[in-house]
């Protein structure tokens, strides 16, 4: 199974709440990296961290399929 058959298959409904949360913190951390005012360096660092997880969290719930047996 290619990369792009693997995107087209149904996905687990777990993995499809846990995408959805995966995005949330995604928009969350850029949200907290876009306001146009300065924010301490902790708030900044905390909306990195936001970003990464909630990306990888998507793009590895995203990938998984149901198994066929």
């Amino acid at each position: 199974m290619n990369l792009v058959q693997r995107m087209k298959s149904p996905t687990p409904n777990y993995f499809k709440v846990l995408r959805n949360i995966g995005l949330g913190l995604a928009a969350a951390g850029g949200a907290l990296l876009a306001t146009p005012f300065h924010l301490p360096e902790i708030i900044s660092t905390i909306g990195e961290y936001l970003m990464v997880g909630g990306s990888v969290a998507s793009a590895v719930s995203q990938s998984t399929v149901e198994s066929e047996n």
